[in-house]
């Protein structure tokens, strides 16, 4: 039990009804898990107005109710107490609930279109290789040292965020690096945490579904900037064109990084292979184990985070030399007649023209490029079109394929995509519904020496249709097929 008055500190209230003198059991924005002594938080989710449980969960034993309009029916033993903002009041109030455990780590949060999760994985791996017990909060997975809990969101409810830092606080943990999506911002999922750095990738269109408009995307990753305090630092990608924008109202110390302009950190490729990058790293030079100059910008950017966090740079360097990225991110089978076959997360359209330039400069230009790739259901529909004709564009043959279609009819998907290919490029287009059918199509049409792509899934080890997950694993089913040809 804990006193409501602790975790109501630095609550911003309209109205408070009832007695707010007594102690509470637990923090609830899910009616379903209200219990005896809970505050229930109301929260208007996308979904559902949470407002509309309230009597619920005063039958199910809520002794508070946090709200943004009180009911007409105010039962003399509850506690209603009225604010502008319940999703803000609930980040605030679940970071006091568990001690304000963000304040007790080093905390640095990435956000942009791609790069999230190789940046936060890779900073993982660096500060872990270094002799810190660290933490991660990612789309892959949440990290605790080696623990893995399995992720469902890229950004944790304020809850589960909180309760996840507490136990990287009472296991000993010195850092803890987190992807902060766009979605989580608006949602003041990370109200409350107290940032010591913030990282900004790139932006480019996605999850317009949600946001509407890219303007209002991009306000919703600015405001991650706004919110950091004048002793965190925010570094930013100067090479985006967006990037500058982001720091225009921080309080933090801001920071440039970028291999174009000039910046505070820079990076000149001096070579890009399938056996990796040969860096100029603000004047030293670096081999890493990773692909493309996308991978270039997030080699640099956790290199600077790491200067800044006051890591040594003879120790950071070394371990860059050796460094792994995340799972499903440009993961590379090759087989005994030299079929390379990638599989990359890739499903937005930068990122797969990211990846399929990286893999046009590296090729020699005689063998074929085959690209599998699909659109996920219920989603950003505008990207479809725009994907399909830059797979057309940059690829020798594309085949378009489902990804998640989700509760969406997969050929509606493919439809949406067709219509983005260009009539010269039609003839290099096959449409094949089933994901495994046309994977399986991709390595029979491939040659000795061909590349194939399969983007859009990544580390996923499901495929949602029609509302229900089954076992999928793009990496599997490439390894199976390229061992049974040879």
């Amino acid at each position: 039990m804990i006193a409501l008055n602790d975790i109501l500190s630095n609550i911003e209230t309209v109205k408070v009804l009832g007695d707010a003198n007594k102690e509470i059991h637990q923090i609830q924005f899910d009616s379903r898990k209200v219990a005896q002594d809970d505050v229930f938080v109301a929260v208007n989710g996308t979904q559902v107005d949470g407002h509309r449980f309230i009597a619920a969960c005063i039958d199910a034993g809520a002794s508070v109710i946090v709200c943004e309009e009180i009911p007409e029916q105010t039962p003399d033993n509850i506690c209603f107490i009225q604010v502008k903002d319940s999703a803000k009041a609930l980040g605030i109030m679940a970071s006091n609930f568990y001690g304000q455990p963000s304040s007790k780590l080093k905390l640095v949060g990435i956000t942009g279109t791609n790069g999230k999760t190789s940046t936060v994985t890779m900073l993982f791996n660096l500060f872990s290789s270094l002799g810190y017990k660290v933490g991660m909060l990612s789309t892959v997975s949440n990290r605790i040292g080696q623990r893995e809990i399995k992720a469902t969101h890229t950004t944790p409810d304020a809850i589960q965020l909180n309760a996840l830092m507490q136990e990287m606080v009472d296991e000993g943990c010195d850092y803890c690096f987190i992807e902060v999506s766009s979605h989580s911002i608006v949602q003041e999922r990370t109200a409350g945490l107290d940032f010591a750095g913030g990282i900004f990738s790139n932006i480019t269109h996605d999850h317009l579904d949600f946001h509407k408009t890219f303007s209002e995307y991009i306000k919703a990753k600015k405001a991650f900037f706004d919110n950091l305090n004048k002793n965190a630092f925010a570094l930013t990608n100067i090479d985006d064109k967006n990037g500058m924008v982001m720091l225009q109202n921080t309080k933090a110390r801001k920071l440039t990084y970028g291999l174009n302009g000039l910046a505070d950190y820079k990076a000149r490729i001096i070579e890009n292979s399938f056996n990796g990058l040969h860096l100029e790293l603000n004047n030293k030079e670096l081999y890493v184990p990773v692909v493309g100059k996308f991978n270039a910008y997030n080699i640099l950017a956790v290199y600077a985070v790491a200067m800044e966090l006051g890591a040594d740079e003879m120790e950071v360097l070394t371990q860059l030399s050796v460094i792994h990225t995340a799972e499903g991110r440009f993961e590379y089978i090759k087989s005994t007649d030299d079929i390379v076959a990638i599989v990359d997360y890739a499903h937005t359209p930068d990122a797969l023209k990211n990846v399929l330039k990286t893999i046009n400069d590296i090729r020699g230009g005689s063998e074929q490029l085959i690209t599998v790739v699909g659109a996920g259901g219920d989603r950003d529909k505008s990207k479809r079109p725009e994907m399909a004709e830059i797979a057309a564009e940059l690829s020798t043959r594309v085949i378009l394929t489902s990804d998640n279609p989700r509760t969406e009819n997969p050929e509606d998907i493919l439809n949406d995509m067709e219509a983005g290919i260009p009539v010269d490029r039609k003839r290099i287009t096959l449409r094949i519904s089933n994901r495994a059918e046309a994977i399986k199509t991709a390595i029979a049409l491939a040659q000795p020496g061909d590349i194939v792509l399969v983007a859009g899934k990544g580390h996923e080890k499901y495929q949602e249709i029609s509302g229900v997950r089954h076992h999928f694993d793009d990496k599997e089913i490439l390894t199976e097929l390229l061992i049974k040809e040879n």
